[in-house]
């Protein structure tokens, strides 16, 4: 088993730190794990991509053409790689940003969740990449919520532990935005 997945958005949605906390959690689940980042000029705001690739043999090479995954938080990142997505791969998208969903392709999976206004709902926006995640968590089940709990209180720094329990909670609730949404 090998996945490939893109988390991309823009600085400051966490992008980065979704994108670790999967690859952690990988490799606490044993897994073989690479992560890589890439960021724009500007430091908030501008684009900001991740690549996790989890396997359960050596990975050959870090780099992704084609994920198998793509976890998208606004309109220039849907652009950007909806059509690098394999084939019957899956889409998850931030539908309080992207507004152009109709352009999504068909021989793929998309799951269309209001990440932004979720996170809201929990009290901060800046929790919307939990919200993602905790979707992802059901389109390839490669581990399970509570795992990703535990993982979290690992991996979250000290300085931001005052963040576990909103953190926790935007996970849930996009675990169960999207198992409302399965199918």
């Amino acid at each position: 088993m090998t996945k490939s997945i893109i988390c991309a958005g823009f600085g400051g949605q966490g992008i980065m730190f979704m994108g670790k906390l999967l690859a952690y959690s990988a490799m606490r689940s044993g897994y073989k794990v690479t992560w890589i980042s890439s960021y724009g000029a500007e430091a908030r705001g501008g684009a900001a991509y991740c690549t996790v690739i989890i396997s359960d043999s050596t990975i050959a090479s870090p780099v992704i053409e084609n994920p198998d995954i793509c976890i998208v938080m606004n309109n220039p990142s849907f652009e950007k790689f909806k059509d690098r997505i394999k084939k019957r791969g899956i889409l998850i998208l931030n539908s309080s940003l992207i507004d152009n969903e109709l352009n999504i392709r068909k021989d793929i999976k998309s799951i269309r969740i209001p990440m932004t206004d979720i996170a809201v709902s929990c009290g901060n926006i800046r929790v919307a990449n939990m919200v993602g995640l905790g979707a992802f968590l059901l389109a390839d089940e490669i581990f399970d919520l509570d795992f990703l709990f535990n993982t979290l209180e690992e991996f979250i720094p000290a300085h931001r532990k005052n963040f576990l329990d909103i953190n926790k909670n935007a996970l849930r609730k996009g675990y169960e935005f999207g198992r409302g949404n399965k199918g």
